[in-house]
């Protein structure tokens, strides 16, 4: 039954999570693949601690040898992932061919940059759009289709500009010849800020989450949250709230999350008599959740902190609050459901002892503390992220079933060059979009589009802003679909309407994230639907309906940044909070259909209502959601349990 979990798991990864579609017979071919990938992750250790290189050198070799092994692994087409027994001709003359034009960066280093001035040669400029060509297509191979798309049609723009009627868009155009050298060759383009940010401390994190993926950190996670919640109402789907949280804090992947979580999960909530949609919506929304949660969010995260000037600590406590709020939603609503079809816990028998499990396995979150201490005591995420590793090295030894022996230590270096290949390839291609948006002032142009179509009112502009991160999110990765949106619509809402700069970003940022589960392209709900054996459209829509306070709490941080830790107090921020928190239970309540009894069609309105009031951080505003729903609760105290709803057939949203 076990073997049956891994294989359906495997297949809904394969199916789902473009990364997981590489070769699995690579013949002769997967010594290279090792030693390439080997090499990778220690030549970041090596650098992470005695420094970087140059950002262009850095970038070439993360780059050059992230490509060679993507053309390696990854089959031109999905079908061919099996079928194919060995690495094609073809393969390997693309995979040196992209590791040459990269490292000739490196070889030719200071010639390039007098080509700055002096102009660039016609090998350098044939070299330059052969690369770009390399990523799109690795970046095809890895990610998907629709970010090629879009940093296509960028390109297109960036030649052909003049053309467009549209004055408001248009621009003189660029040659092929200047397009080329200005994306491959200088800071704006392909070795932008997302390929150096993701070079110095987006690829030694994501080796900190393969190190502690490797030990059985996972198992420990799902059996905490089990011993916490499971003896309670809804405990099933409380620990799969839970266990997601603690997933989330070690892995910033949603589908990635959704399968190793939920094949624990699901079937257990499915057996104590959720419904199969919800059990993998829960399953989906409590995972995507993960890419907000400190302090291993999504890689995302490390961008905004180059691009905001900030400390990670400060990206890490911004993001803290909505992501309690945000978990916090979805317990909530698991257990007004629970409640609602009375559902209860398990029997204590059946559950593991919190004492025991804390005692014997306990030392597997050292790393987590590790990293989270020296990120606030103002070490850089490098020395953070290498402190982590290192901390999860040593506990390894403490048991025998987490040791690192010589062969383990071998896989875990190779799965860290593979696990940040689609990172690598997203963040270069996402750099092709920032390059041409720099050199076309595309991102003024945008803002001025969304002024007026906003007629200067902010709550359009975000309405605007939520939609278009969403759209993008349908088909570009969270990192690459935050780097658009960070370089086109943050500063028109910085600019234009002096939104807080954290706040804007941190927008962007969570709209990115929650298309994941929002329909009719939501991956991670998929995933769950897949282990649920569930409709995955109504999948999407009941995560939807269980996320709720994630499409809400980016306009409450806009308009008042307390959550985000912008201008707060103690005490102002214990009172944002509290509310918050209040405002959850309504919310969470008026999606259900549960309060303390059935709730009628007018009393879920009222919830709703009150807990946008409460989320709402002003005493007036919070003091009246207050009443209402303690008003509710006496309204419902005094109706008989069992009496239904004229209107309840019209109730289901």
């Amino acid at each position: 039954m076990k073997d049956e979990q891994v294989l359906d798991a495997q297949e809904l990864l394969e199916k789902y999570d473009k990364e997981s579609q590489f070769r699995t017979q690579i013949g002769k071919w997967a010594w290279v693949v090792t030693f390439l990938g080997v090499s990778l992750t220690l030549f970041h250790l090596y650098t992470g601690y005695f420094g970087t290189l140059p950002s262009q050198k850095q970038g070439s070799v993360h780059l050059g040898t992230a490509l060679g092994i993507i053309f390696l692994l990854y089959p031109a087409k999905k079908v061919w992932m099996k079928t194919q027994k060995k690495v094609p001709w073809y393969d390997v003359i693309l995979a040196f061919t992209a590791m040459y034009v990269t490292y000739h960066k490196i070889f030719y280093f200071d010639s390039i940059l007098q080509s700055r001035i002096s102009g660039y040669s016609p090998l350098d400029i044939t070299i330059s759009l052969l690369g770009i060509v390399l990523v799109l297509e690795a970046t095809r191979r890895t990610v998907g289709l629709p970010i090629v798309i879009v940093a296509s049609v960028a390109i297109l723009y960036g030649l052909f500009g003049k053309y467009i009627p549209t004055q408001i868009l248009s621009h003189p155009g660029f040659s092929i010849d200047r397009i080329g050298p200005n994306l491959w060759y200088r800071e704006s383009g392909v070795f932008g800020t997302p390929i150096q940010i993701s070079a110095k401390f987006i690829y030694l994190f994501l080796f900190f989450g393969v190190m502690l993926v490797n030990t059985p950190i996972g198992k420990f996670f799902n059996d905490l949250a089990l011993s916490l919640t499971g003896r309670y109402t809804g405990g099933t789907a409380k620990t799969a709230v839970i266990a997601s949280a603690l997933q989330g804090t070690v892995s910033g992947s949603s589908v990635g999350n959704t399968v190793a979580t939920g094949s624990f999960t699901i079937p257990m909530m499915k057996k104590a008599g959720f419904k199969p949609e919800f059990a993998g919506a829960t399953e989906a929304a409590a995972s995507t959740g993960g890419q907000i949660m400190p302090p291993m969010m999504g890689a995302a995260a490390f961008i905004m902190m180059e691009y905001l000037g900030v400390s990670y600590a400060t990206i890490m406590l911004a993001a803290l609050i909505p992501a309690i709020l945000y978990f916090t939603g979805i317990f909530i609503g698991v257990h007004f459901e629970a409640k609602k079809l009375k559902i209860l816990g398990l029997p204590k028998s059946q559950l593991p002892v919190f004492k025991d499990l804390v005692l014997k396995s306990g030392y597997m979150i050292i790393p987590l503390l590790v990293i989270i201490a020296t990120i606030m005591s103002g070490f850089t995420p490098q020395r953070a992220a290498l402190a982590g590793i290192f901390s999860a090295f040593l506990v390894s030894f403490i048991r025998k079933e987490s040791r690192f022996d010589l062969r383990r230590i071998v896989y875990v270096l190779e799965q860290g060059g593979r696990v940040a290949l689609p990172v690598i390839a997203a963040v270069a291609t996402a750099g092709i979009i920032a390059g041409v948006v720099s050199m076309t002032g595309l991102g003024a142009k945008f803002a001025a589009g969304i002024i007026a179509l906003a007629n200067g009112h902010l709550i359009l502009a975000l309405i605007f802003t939520m939609v278009a991160c969403i759209i993008l999110g349908m088909g570009l990765p969270t990192t690459a679909n935050y780097v658009v949106t960070a370089t086109i619509a943050a500063p028109a809402l910085i600019n234009e309407f002096g939104v807080a700069p954290l706040a804007a970003h941190m927008f962007v940022f969570y709209f990115g994230i929650v298309a994941d589960i929002t329909p009719p392209v939501c991956l991670a709900a998929y995933a769950g639907a897949g282990i649920a054996r569930a409709n995955p459209f109504k999948t999407g829509i009941t995560a939807v309906k269980l996320a709720i306070a994630a499409f809400i709490i980016p306009f409450i941080f806009i308009y008042n940044p307390i959550l985000v830790f912008v201008d707060a107090t103690p005490l102002t921020l214990i009172f944002s909070v509290a509310t918050a928190l209040l405002g959850m239970v309504g919310i969470s309540s008026a999606v259900i259909g549960f309060y303390i009894r059935n709730s009628r069609v007018w009393e879920r309105f009222v919830m709703f209502g009150a807990g946008l009031l409460l989320v709402v951080p002003e005493l007036l505003s919070s003091g009246i959601g207050l009443v209402l729903i303690i008003a509710i609760w006496f309204i419902q105290k005094r109706r008989p349990e069992d009496e239904l709803d004229p209107l309840s057939k019209f109730a289901s949203i």
